[in-house]
């Protein structure tokens, strides 16, 4: 990874030759109530997306379980045909029995994978996907590794160009490691909740690029904001800040691998997370938010939660 490129309002590179903005953006939101069916506005939709492209986002993140398989689409009617270095990420592996957040499976044999990636491929209209998460470590029909090799296989062959790796443990992203080049994680890291810290610190010392899912929430472990909040209000009010634009500008200073992808289907809140990327952090604030919680390594994935599947509020 290049990081004289990683700084904010700047660009990163994923794996070798994936150059980013440094700020993506996260499709889910343009899905229906819990990410089920078409997002109801679609002309809207299609609007905002557009505009994400025209103030210079190049990394936009979806998957097949949102809809499922609608945000693709609509991603693809949005864009298609896509700028010159546009990067579109998805992922596979994730089941929906249904519209409710209980009927979330996952599958990770060979067959399930291989056509998870086809599949959004086509409804993408690419001829290869240029990122390609593997959405959930916890199959339970073949183990990790033989999924990670389902993937390291459609590498070789052309469909994947490069391989992420959805809310895993250091463990696995090291087990995973072995079998193949991972370019990319994704784990639950913001503010409020470090659960990714330690995968972080492991991205960071291979150069892997890093997307925090829910990167505006600002909480307390307890799920209450007040404690938090009030301590981040000098920091804020020194930069003519609102909450949502600190988290983002922590993030983006935190390390040169982050990648975040907030989220909304609101293009002034758009506008708004945008603007974050102007902030600029001075070490004291940086290290001052940072240590408002503890981040104790923990080797476990974290799954009590659904990766990225419980949008932030808009």
């Amino acid at each position: 990874m290049d990081r004289d490129h990683a700084r904010p309002g700047g660009t990163l590179v994923i794996g070798s030759d994936l150059e980013v903005s440094r700020l993506g953006f996260g499709a889910m939101r343009l899905t229906g109530p819990g990410m089920w069916g078409d997002f109801p506005d679609r002309e809207a939709g299609i609007a905002l997306l557009r505009q994400v492209i025209d103030a210079g986002v190049t990394f936009i993140d979806t998957a097949d379980a949102y809809g499922p398989h609608t945000n693709e689409v609509l991603i693809h009617d949005a864009l298609y045909p896509y700028p010159a270095g546009l990067v579109i990420a998805t992922k596979g592996g994730f089941i929906r029995g249904g519209p409710d957040y209980a009927d979330f499976g996952a599958v990770g044999n060979r067959e399930y994978l291989r056509q998870c990636a086809y599949l959004s491929a086509r409804r993408l209209g690419l001829d290869h996907l240029d990122l390609y998460y593997l959405h959930s470590p916890n199959a339970a029909d073949v183990p990790f590794e033989d999924q990670v090799g389902t993937l390291a296989e459609l590498r070789q062959q052309g469909v994947i160009r490069h391989i992420g790796l959805s809310n895993v443990s250091v463990g696995q992203f090291r087990a995973a490691q072995r079998i193949t080049d991972i370019a990319a994680v994704t784990a639950h890291y913001n503010i409020g909740d470090r659960t990714g810290a330690v995968l972080l610190a492991a991205a960071e010392a291979d150069g892997v690029a890093f997307s925090p899912w829910h990167p505006t929430t600002v909480a307390d472990p307890d799920g209450t904001t007040s404690r938090l909040a009030d301590m981040l209000d000098s920091v804020r009010d020194r930069h003519h800040a609102t909450t949502a634009q600190l988290a983002i500008a922590w993030l983006l200073h935190r390390s040169p691998v982050m990648l975040p992808i907030p989220g909304t289907s609101s293009l002034d809140h758009f506008l708004n997370n945008l603007a974050s990327t102007a902030i600029s952090l001075d070490d004291a604030e940086v290290q001052a938010v940072t240590r408002l919680i503890a981040e104790t390594p923990a080797e476990s994935p974290d799954t009590g939660r659904l990766p990225q599947l419980v949008p932030e509020p808009d």
